[in-house]
């Protein structure tokens, strides 16, 4: 389970299901695919929410200056009637120097977009939950092999038991491990992993950066990297933080069900994203998304120094946070 996405085999593609890891990995190997091929592209990604019917044209419309173009529209699910007509016409004849994908969340809402899509001969990336233990035990032992190492099946289960259903986390711990322990990971390795992390987290450093304590972020940034917690997971915490508070932002509704329900996520982190988005505004989340993304590439190898990488985006959101939003401390 959990393998590598399909390299994209069409100019139309829908990437559908209610694991966001998965989603996002889907994607990402078609932009990856899509960049081999025509390594000048030009790469949109657009939220379908409250998108205009005529900002999508302009972006889908064939270019003047030639060359390829990957438009990526996500959460489709939440997609005005008129955008799904466009979306839906455009599937008849789509533009042969243009990659259109579509990513759907799952469930009821605008399913008839998808089987349009599906029908006009898009391929379809499934990313279903993983919702039982076995499987996310599954994935981590597959998680841990393509990192390079094995685990023994007891320290599969102990991961999974301490870190619960959090896909990114898993991800995130299970290559940690194979960093800090190579070869085989067992349960004694996951115990020491674990008593490590225990003080300071990736999460403690998002949860100062999004309430915009810069003084408190950049302590807990230095306590967490002088105890060892990876790059990859302080800068995942922060990402995944920045978009579930972002998701929040976005919809009109305040009722906690009614948000868990819509956004798929459980209550607590729901009114967790709530407190953490106040003193937010959409245009300021959406700035720390992008600085989210470039960390993400950073601490990948793009920096030369991920713990200035690091320290640098902490700085940046929070100086977003003040400059746009509605209010600051630290």
């Amino acid at each position: 389970m959990a393998a590598a996405p399909p390299a994209p085999t069409s100019r139309l593609r829908a990437v559908v299901g209610e694991e966001e890891l998965l989603r996002a990995r889907a994607v990402s190997a078609v932009r990856a695919a899509v960049l081999e091929r025509h390594p000048d592209a030009e790469l949109y990604e657009l939220p379908a929410l409250g998108l205009p019917v005529g900002q999508l044209a302009d972006v889908l419309a064939p270019s003047l200056f030639g060359g390829h173009r990957l438009v990526v529209v996500t959460g489709v699910h939440e997609a005005a009637s008129a955008l799904v007509d466009a979306l839906t016409g455009y599937a008849k004849d789509p533009d042969p120097d243009l990659t259109l994908v579509v990513v759907h969340s799952g469930g009821k809402r605008n399913e008839a977009l998808l089987k349009a899509f599906t029908a006009a001969g898009a391929a379809v990336d499934e990313c279903p939950k993983v919702s039982s233990v076995g499987d996310r035990i599954a994935f981590v032992r597959n998680e841990v092999r393509s990192a390079g190492g094995r685990i023994t099946p007891d320290a599969a289960s102990a991961l999974v038991e301490a870190i619960g259903a959090d896909l990114r986390q898993l991800s995130s711990a299970a290559g940690q491990l194979v960093s800090d322990f190579g070869g085989t990971v067992d349960a004694d390795a996951v115990a020491r992993f674990h008593r490590g992390q225990a003080e300071v987290t990736g999460f403690t450093v998002a949860e100062r950066v999004l309430v915009g304590d810069r003084q408190g972020s950049l302590e807990m940034l230095r306590w967490a990297l002088q105890g060892g917690v990876a790059h990859v997971l302080i800068a995942d915490a922060i990402a995944d933080g920045v978009r579930t508070a972002a998701r929040v932002s976005s919809l009109r509704t305040t009722n906690l069900g009614e948000l868990a329900r819509t956004l798929k996520l459980p209550p607590w982190k729901v009114k967790k994203a709530q407190s953490q988005a106040r003193g937010w505004s959409i245009e300021g989340l959406q700035q720390a998304i992008g600085v989210a993304a470039e960390l993400n590439a950073d601490v990948k190898g793009a920096a030369a120094s991920p713990d200035y990488a690091l320290e640098r985006a902490v700085r940046r959101i929070v100086a977003i946070r003040a400059a746009t939003g509605r209010g600051v401390r630290g």
